[in-house]
């Protein structure tokens, strides 16, 4: 059978790894490994080898020489072949068949949707257990062959392969822990359900990038779809209304969520997204990336009932009758205004008169006397001002420094200012 054009595999990695150019030297954090020489090619002794092997965006087409893959990465567990121009499945099958401990294999960015994976070929992938077909446009019949054949598989990243729909496997992955289905198009809930089918063990399901609508399924069956879900992420998606987060909880182990960019939220501010979704999952220990204190749930479910307790009641949802259970019903929080006060009320004594005059804090004592002047009937150069604060225990305090600000003094309403003429 004719070779495929193209660089190979075994070139590629001639070229990356001779000492040239990945010279062996010894050290901590280097991972470099230079597998054992008694057998195989003669190259073997010329080549270092890591045991994760980094080949992606090199122009591979085709395997090269087995016998030569099968001595040089005998040790090797993790491979990524991404971005290259692998188009048959044979190719890929000749590699993986001869790396007997792969567990990682990144096939991301190939044309691989251009070949048939046939089971034989599938067979040599068994014992891989993180498989990344990201951009491959793999078909659903392409991932069920895989699936079949990979007894050990526990995470799949199917990003950016344009699914519109899912299609079942007629088997179900039991093994598979997490799944990476990101920027792809699926809207109706009926596809997602087909993956708690699937994926009977699923512990974390990415979503993110998907405009899914709605969760269109009972709490029952959600419980029963994924009875093993922990960890979900919904950045991104379409979900409008606050049923679909209240879905959430039937997930009876879900402990992490991300809703991160949902229409739902838009009107809301950061503070209130943050509050609201935790008093409504009161399983999660962890929203958005972010632990959830304990004291940060208790606030959140009290800001909850707060924010509720103004509605009519056929818009309360019912999870505020399990709080209002839990906290009892709550006063409203007093509205403190912590802004400087802008003015006071004083009283001006001058002589044997008294007058109640309300003045700027933010004025100096020099505008002061400007203000007073047509009060007192006196010049800004003939006046002499004292402060009297209605606590202070010292007497009053003389206002001799012109650019002094009035709100400087602390003065407050009720306080007094005694006005006497400078003498000559």
């Amino acid at each position: 059978m004719d070779q495929p054009s193209g660089r190979s595999f075994m070139q590629v990695l001639c070229e990356k790894y001779s000492p040239e150019n990945f010279p062996y030297r010894r050290g901590p954090g280097m991972g470099v490994h230079v597998p054992a020489t008694p057998q195989g090619s003669p190259m073997k002794d010329r080549l270092n080898l890591p045991s994760v092997l980094v080949l992606n965006s090199c122009g591979i087409t085709c395997a090269g020489d087995e016998n030569e893959i099968a001595a040089f990465c005998a040790h090797v567990f993790e491979l990524d072949l991404s971005d290259n121009k692998l188009e048959d499945w044979h190719e890929v099958s000749k590699i993986v068949s001869n790396v007997p401990h792969l567990e990682f294999l990144n096939l991301s960015s190939n044309p691989l949707s251009l070949s048939v994976l046939e089971r034989r070929c599938a067979g040599s992938f068994a014992g891989v257990r993180k498989l990344v077909l990201n951009n491959s446009k793999a078909s659903w019949e392409t991932v069920h062959t895989i699936l079949q054949e990979l007894p050990d598989l526990e995470e799949l990243f199917l990003c950016l392969n344009d699914y519109e729909t899912v299609s079942c496997s007629p088997v179900c992955c039991q093994s598979l822990k997490l799944l990476h289905i990101t920027d792809n198009n699926l809207q109706d809930w009926t596809e997602i359900r087909k993956l708690g089918i699937m994926f009977p063990s699923l512990d974390t399901l990415i979503l993110a990038n998907n405009n899914l609508t709605t969760i269109e399924e009972s709490e029952d069956s959600l419980a029963r779809l994924f009875p093993n879900l922990r960890s979900i992420n919904l950045h991104k998606s379409g979900l409008h209304c606050w049923e679909d987060i209240d879905k959430l909880n039937s997930f009876p182990k879900l402990e992490e969520v991300k809703l991160l960019g949902i229409p739902l939220l838009q009107s809301y501010t950061t503070e209130e997204r943050r509050k609201l979704l935790i008093a409504r999952l009161p399983s999660i220990i962890k929203l958005n990336g972010s632990i959830v204190a304990d004291g940060e749930r208790e606030d959140s479910e009290r800001f909850f009932i707060r924010y509720y307790m103004e509605f009519p009641e056929e818009e309360v949802p019912f999870r505020y009758h399990e709080l209002v259970t839990k906290y009892g019903k709550l006063e409203p929080l007093a509205v403190v205004d912590l802004r400087p006060q802008s003015s006071v009320k004083v009283e001006v004594h001058f002589q044997d008169k008294v007058e109640e005059m309300s003045i700027r804090l933010d004025q100096t004592v020099a505008e002061l006397k400007k203000h007073l002047k047509t009060v007192v009937q006196l010049s800004t150069s003939n006046m002499l001002l004292f402060y009297l604060d209605q606590e202070a225990p010292f007497g009053p305090e003389e206002m001799k420094y012109s650019s002094r600000a009035l709100h400087s003094y602390g003065i407050r309403d009720g306080d007094k200012i005694y006005v006497e003429p400078r003498m000559k």
